[in-house]
């Protein structure tokens, strides 16, 4: 009887040793959520990732709202797609969202594309303009049209302000919000299209020198626009994960994004108190 007990023993302990080995195992597989317009550094990463024992899975997604409700649902482990602003919107039109910015990655200025002008001064009255039209990128591209002179905001814009919010539009521009993916396509069916610097990249755009206007990347009001990689809350600790995000910043990553952004993304490394700093600043 005692034998028979001893084997059950060790019988369990075998078990649970391969239990835990699964486990362990189990976390060395992530799957990370991005656009497909942010593949290439990705890609690196995964290389990278595999050399350190790490199989990363990459998940492209064409609907922005998406890779943050697979993330908290548990169907991805991390995404890498959205800035602060973005998910700072998502939160507020979502219960129970329990995301964390574990690293951040780029900021990518917006930039005004025009087939018909080469100057920014030469837009005509009843010009017609497309803008992304989700909450926080559509809020964005309106500032940068007030930037340049062409629009006049109400004074509580803010940052999810919507073409409703415009005090002044002397030039009577004719604005049209629709997806992202989308103000690439149509810029020679309008005068003026905003668009994102990887959306333009994949549309054979040079960011750094097609647009008419580029977006400012320096001060205050460009940090809510920075990029990140981000996670489930309970899972900010994670040693895999981060391992992952430490990846992205390697050398060979950095000048795979460099190469395919044609250096159009400026890269940011911010640390874990200037990431809540930014993060408590949106949140009030």
């Amino acid at each position: 009887m005692k034998k028979m007990i001893l084997t059950l023993l060790s019988a369990i302990l075998f078990l649970s040793a391969c239990g835990s080995n699964e486990q362990k195992e189990d976390k060395k597989n992530v799957t990370i959520g991005i656009t497909s317009n942010d593949s290439v550094a990705w890609k690196k990463v995964q290389e990278l990732a595999k050399e350190e024992g790490i199989n990363v899975e990459l998940k492209a997604f064409s609907d922005y709202n998406v890779p943050n409700t697979a993330l908290n649902d548990g169907d991805i482990d991390m995404n890498a797609f959205q800035h602060f602003a973005f998910l700072n919107e998502f939160e507020k039109a979502h219960e129970g969202v329990e995301i964390k910015p574990i690293r951040t990655t780029v900021l990518a200025p917006l930039g005004i594309y025009s087939e018909k002008i080469e100057d920014i001064k030469d837009v005509k009255d009843g010009a017609k303009v497309i803008i992304p039209n989700d909450v926080s990128n559509q809020a964005r591209a309106l500032k940068l049209l007030e930037k340049v002179g062409l629009l006049k905001l109400n004074e509580d814009f803010g940052l999810t302000g919507s073409p409703k919010d415009i005090k002044e539009n002397k030039k009577n521009l004719e604005i049209k919000a629709v997806d992202a993916q989308q103000t690439a396509r149509a810029l020679s069916d309008v005068d003026l299209s905003i668009i994102n610097n990887g959306v333009a990249v994949k549309a054979g755009l040079n960011p750094k020198d097609d647009p008419i206007f580029l977006e400012d990347s320096e001060g205050e009001a460009t940090k809510p626009y920075i990029n990140f990689i981000a996670v489930k809350e309970s899972e900010k600790d994670n040693e895999v994960y981060n391992k992952v995000a430490d990846l992205y910043h390697s050398k060979e990553a950095q000048d795979a994004l460099k190469e395919d952004t044609k250096d159009g993304e400026i890269i940011v490394d911010l640390d874990e108190d200037e990431i809540e700093a930014i993060e408590k600043e949106l949140a009030e």
